[in-house]
């Protein structure tokens, strides 16, 4: 190397010592600088910085944080609260209540029975234009009603039939109201066909349909007929004045 490569090297080596210094203290400078306007620092960072996320202190940490929500509370007493509930509970439900009621109410009187139906519901008999001997059909809810004024030796012969034996046993006394009057349904209990009266071998009705025979208290005495013709409702509520249903 010649003298004057050097001299060059010497005096920039010379030159690095001197600016070493300042650029040392002007580092530190500047870190001290930006630890100044950050606020985390390393060096206390487990000291001083506290996660938003966790309350307490590092070792002691609330996991089981409630909110605060009093804000939000009302102003009124937990008693006033349940009352105002209650009346709510209770109104909406009877408002339930007096509509289910009034569907109910208006689907019944829609299914039930008109006028007219109602006005066939009862029937009244003048009892004063049935001589005795005789029948008399009426129609009741679509079907025929036979009316008897039986005469005292028609009684007599009902009442000392032996009932007992019969097929389907019943006593005179069990089928009408007052002896003379006999008051039953005109349907044959076989298959539901019209008896003929003052006919058959009893003296009372026919079935011409299949041969059975009543006798003169309406009893089943020979045929296929099972039962005696059915007894309707019917009342008495005044003389000469009969009332079926």
């Amino acid at each position: 190397m010649s003298l004057p490569s050097k001299a060059t090297t010497s005096l920039l080596r010379h030159a690095g010592r001197q600016q070493l210094p300042a650029l040392r203290s002007s580092a530190a400078l500047v870190q001290k600088r930006n630890r100044a306007d950050s606020p985390f620092d390393a060096s206390t960072s487990h000291a001083e910085f506290t996660s938003p996320f966790h309350r307490g202190t590092r070792n002691e940490q609330d996991t089981t944080v409630i909110p605060n929500w009093g804000k939000y509370r009302s102003s009124s007493s937990e008693t006033g609260n349940k009352l105002f509930q209650y009346f709510m509970v209770g109104s909406f439900g009877g408002l339930t209540a007096l509509g289910a009621k009034n569907t109910v109410q208006d689907f019944l009187v829609n299914m039930s029975a008109s006028a007219d139906v109602l006005a066939q519901a009862k029937v009244e008999v003048d009892l004063s234009q049935i001589p005795e001997g005789k029948n008399v059909i009426i129609k009741w809810r679509g079907k025929p009603v036979f009316v008897r004024h039986r005469t005292a030796d028609e009684i007599k012969e009902a009442e000392d039939e032996d009932w007992k034996k019969l097929r389907d046993p019943q006593p005179d006394e069990d089928r009408v109201k007052k002896p003379e009057w006999l008051v039953m349904l005109g349907v044959c209990t076989h298959l539901g066909c019209v008896p003929i009266g003052e006919a058959g071998d009893y003296g009372g009705w026919f079935c011409p349909c299949h041969g059975s025979h009543y006798d003169i208290s309406g009893r089943v005495r020979k045929g296929p007929a099972p039962l005696n013709l059915e007894i309707p409702e019917y009342d008495f509520p005044e003389d000469g004045l009969m009332v079926i249903g």
